[in-house]
């Protein structure tokens, strides 16, 4: 039996709270694109320590948290600080399934921020630096295949105090930075397989072509090992094919039905590994066809083309924050809720800001029909006087990171794209955002082009473009307006709007609120935004190809969403809102 677990409540929680169970929170499968039969969830009560970084050893613990709900949120029942000069332990017991034994072992975690040592039954199995994306380990040679086995997991975090990406966390949050989220946040699972399998796969759509190229990678492959893959629409097969392990396989799907917000057609795809004959492993997946681009207007202005017709893309700035659960949603239905509502709201596109979800949140995206700009959580100290002293320099502004700051950037920036690469919303990537811990721009870019040429690329959101990529981006409030017109780059608004409402019994307690403009009442709020939207139709005209509406929803003391923190309010007409958000399109 669980060990009394609730939430603290001591400040608002969201609706979904009350659907978790504490036995099984999260319990849907956490990674769609590469799906195998089996696997043991992990998520739940584990023991938990906070004590000195240089501790060593763990001798007792002081008491439970429910995994995965970050250590500082309410639903973790914690809801304490993890301090620089702390680390966070965790402990658990676990059985393998008898089916298992003589299989490959992997323990996945979906994200641990940031640092974090993993023991198995005593021996030390992995290693993992970076908070935002998954990673696995192969603890097979630890285990006791037939008797309980033990994890520990040790974890530090310094959220704002050191160079590593951590979006808008901070010790002191304030103004626009929120509550740190230490420790695991995502699913933890395990996972058989046989010693050979399939690693990894790599989809890329080819629109004008009809067709996809598939590249599937294996662990310790056989010289004659083939890999058969079979694609389905509607669950109707419709094509099936074999090739060799080492080349790319080449499918062609004659009229293929294309993704978009308006028909976000999925195909479902099966891969087996073929050993003499038989199949030793089979993974599933999906893919959408689709292609992003720029082009010219008649006027020979740049413009984002999406399946090779304009597209005028217009989303909202979502932070990804929940009251209770801070990075974690409570529940994957209040996952999928923000993106339902959004498109509800008449938006076609979601800015996730120097966030990134879960697998299931971008598998949702891609379900429901949404295009995602992505961006690249930020690293380096950054406060108030830091973001004033950036505008006033301006232009001269460089941007200069450690050596060690860099490596950690780059090999969080490669395993983030590699990792949500097969997901058709996802239509930019955002490496920097205003300026926070930007640096190197051109070469960041260049390395974002080698790791895929099939999206667009934003180098910077706001403040210091450096001319590269495909898009000239500025940041203005709260009204929009338009970047000047640029030959080989389309024009976008990346932030505007930042409208604001307290609505009492809807907010934390933080005397001080925050909104780029404030209202009394819904009316006079609806009032500024169709004003909003009126000089974003006149800029559209223009050729603004883009634009990002400040925000989805309140986030502790911001207070300049279109729905409260907990999700319980929609500040503004829900179906006036809608009717004007689609009149741009």
């Amino acid at each position: 039996m669980v060990n009394n677990w609730s939430p603290i409540t001591d400040e608002i929680v969201s609706r979904w709270t009350k659907d978790i169970d504490p036995e099984n929170p999260l319990p849907e499968y956490p990674r769609p694109q590469l799906k195998r039969e089996e696997w043991l969830n992990l998520n739940g009560m584990w023991d938990y320590a906070i004590l000195p970084r240089e501790t060593q050893e763990i001798k007792e613990y002081d008491g439970k948290i429910l995994v995965p709900y970050p250590i500082e949120s309410a639903l973790s029942g914690i809801k304490k600080k993890l301090l620089p000069d702390q680390r966070l332990w965790y402990h658990r017991k676990f059985t393998i399934p008898e089916k298992w034994i003589n299989k490959r072992i992997f323990i996945h975690f979906g994200a641990i921020d940031w640092e974090a040592n993993i023991w198995i039954n005593n021996n030390e199995a992995g290693y993992h630096r970076g908070g935002y994306t998954p990673f696995k380990i192969d603890i097979t040679d630890f285990l006791n295949q037939k008797d309980q086995n033990e994890i520990i997991i040790a974890v530090w975090d310094p959220s704002d105090k050191d160079h590593q990406s951590h979006g808008k966390q901070s010790l002191k949050p304030k103004f626009i930075t929120y509550t740190p989220s230490s420790g695991i946040w995502q699913t933890v699972w395990l996972e058989p397989t046989p010693n050979s399998y399939i690693n990894s796969i790599k989809m890329i759509p080819d629109i004008d072509k009809n067709n996809l190229i598939l590249n599937v990678e294996v662990h310790e492959p056989g010289s004659h090992d083939k890999i058969h893959t079979t694609i389905f629409e509607e669950n109707k097969e419709i094509l099936s094919i074999e090739g060799n392990f080492e080349q790319d396989l080449l499918l062609n799907l004659p009229s293929p039905k294309l993704w978009s917000p308006e028909n976000p057609f999925l195909y479902d795809i099966t891969i087996s590994l073929i050993r003499n004959n038989e199949k030793i492993d089979k993974i599933k997946s999906y893919f959408g066809m689709r292609k992003i681009s720029l082009g010219k207007s008649e006027n020979d202005i740049r413009q984002i083309e999406l399946n090779n017709k304009p597209i005028f893309q217009y989303g909202t700035l979502d932070q990804g924050y929940w009251p209770d659960g801070l990075y974690t949603a409570p529940t994957d239905e209040a996952l999928k809720y923000d993106i339902e509502i959004t498109k509800e709201l008449g938006f076609n596109m979601i800015r996730k800001h120097v966030k990134v979800e879960p697998a299931r949140w971008y598998y949702h995206c891609d379900k429901l029909g949404i295009l995602v700009w992505q961006d690249m959580p930020n690293g380096e100290k950054w406060t108030i006087w830091h973001h004033l002293k950036m505008i006033l320099l301006g232009k001269k502004y460089k941007g200069k990171r450690s050596t060690q700051a860099k490596i950690d950037f780059y090999e969080e920036l490669e395993s983030l794209i590699k990792n949500l690469y097969n997901s058709p919303s996802i239509v930019t990537w955002v490496p920097f955002n205003e300026g926070w811990g930007q640096f190197d721009t051109i070469d960041v870019v260049k390395k974002i082009r080698k790791l895929d040429t099939t999206r667009l690329l934003d180098n910077a959101s706001g403040w210091f473009d450096r001319g590269v990529g495909d898009i000239r981006d500025i940041h203005h409030y709260p009204e929009p307006k338009m970047p000047e017109k640029n030959l080989n780059r389309a024009a976008v608004v990346g932030e505007f709007g930042g409208l604001g409402m307290s609505i009492k019994e809807h907010m934390w307690n933080f005397k001080r609120k925050f909104a780029y403009k404030s209202f009394q009442n819904k009316e006079e709020m609806f009032k500024s935004y169709k004003d909003l939207i009126i000089n974003l139709k006149d800029l559209i005209k223009k050729g603004l190809s883009a634009a990002i509406y400040t925000q989805t929803t309140d986030v502790e003391q911001e207070i300049n969403g279109l729905l409260t923190y907990d999700r319980d309010i929609i500040k503004m007409d829900k179906e006036r809102v809608r009717e004007l958000n689609l009149s741009l399109f």
